[in-house]
């Protein structure tokens, strides 16, 4: 059984040892044109690496890494922000009613 390589796991990182391209079954020997079957094609296909071809997953990756990062940090400035608040706003119900219950006691 063969194992092939996935996009985010390729077999190998070396060009050499990569399967070279198949002719699809679904096309009859023969049918491309002369245009696309033509030396250039070939050595630009093997130029190209599987390295090559995912870096831009990799940078989608990690734009979406460092989305996730930024709003993260938003949503803690966010939530401290908040707790400060009820934090002032607790403070401020704690003294009046301290303010209450000294007149209640002064009374």
């Amino acid at each position: 059984m063969t194992i092939t390589g996935t996009i985010d796991r390729p077999l190998t990182h070396d060009p050499k040892d990569q399967a070279p391209m198949k002719p699809s079954n679904s096309e009859p020997a023969g049918s491309a044109t002369p245009e696309f079957t033509t030396t250039g094609a070939n050595d630009s296909r093997q130029n190209r690496t599987r390295e090559m071809q995912l870096i831009q997953e990799a940078l989608a990756r990690a734009h979406m890494h460092e989305r996730q990062r930024a709003a993260e940090a938003e949503r803690r400035a966010i939530r401290l922000a908040t707790a400060r608040r009820m934090q002032r706003r607790a403070e401020r119900a704690s003294l009046r009613a301290r303010r209450a219950l000294a007149m209640a006691v002064m009374q």
